[in-house]
């Protein structure tokens, strides 16, 4: 049965702790170990466009293939579109993929001085960056505040209650306004993490966990 009360911040909190205490022995989310490793926004960002609609297991090989040819603009530009589709297959829309990384790298290179721009509105104009990307590109490769909602960062946050909303942008800035700002830079990597383990889109493993006795189920019909 629905509930009609909202998870307090309080309760967000021993949500994430608990998740991180659970997930301790789990690898972080394909882009978030690329800006671990490289500590480059410009790796970050194409690193988030190999991920769309992409697996981890596929994304971060593919990011590897691809930054041992080129880890910059410039040298990314050099590459032939034909030798980026090869290194980065099979992510999904791979061919559009590799004209998107070069479009990107030459509005890089000719508009913001080989510098991938600091600021979420710039990062916007860039063809192929959405909300998710440019959040993900603060947070992974700038080390600045954003709420990057995926699939899994949008419906967890209503399954356990903690927001109604109904598109992953309603979420981020539901998130936005709510969220105790502390918790925004983690946010996304702990709920993809559980998302793609635990806390499936269809029959999450519910007696599995951690959160189970605070989490609210909306929308469960089905679990494990």
């Amino acid at each position: 049965m629905r509930r009609h009360s909202y998870l307090t911040n309080v309760q967000i909190e021993e949500v994430i702790r608990r998740m991180e205490t659970a997930m301790e022995d789990l690898p972080d989310p394909s882009v978030t170990l690329v800006g671990k490793k490289w500590n480059s926004p410009f790796l970050v960002l194409i690193s988030c466009i190999l991920s769309l609609r992409t697996r981890d297991e596929t994304t971060l090989p593919a990011s590897e293939r691809l930054f041992a040819l080129a880890m910059t603009p410039e040298a990314m530009l050099r590459l032939p579109i034909a030798t980026i589709e090869k290194a980065i297959y099979p992510v999904g829309f791979y061919k559009t993929k590799a004209q998107t990384i070069h479009g990107l790298c030459r509005d890089i290179m000719g508009k913001y001085s080989g510098q991938v721009p600091e600021r979420i509105e710039e990062l916007l104009t860039m063809n192929g960056v959405g909300r998710k990307t440019a959040n993900l590109v603060m947070i992974e490769g700038f080390n600045k505040p954003g709420i990057c909602v995926d699939t899994h960062v949008h419906r967890i946050s209503n399954r356990l209650g903690y927001v109604r909303t109904t598109s992953p942008d309603e979420t981020e800035w539901a998130l936005r306004d709510k969220l105790p700002k502390k918790l925004w830079a983690d946010y996304n990597s702990n709920l993809v993490t559980w998302g793609q383990n635990i806390c499936k889109p269809i029959s999450p493993m519910c007696t599995e966990c951690a959160v189970n006795d605070i989490c609210q189920r909306n929308g469960v019909l089905i679990s494990r």
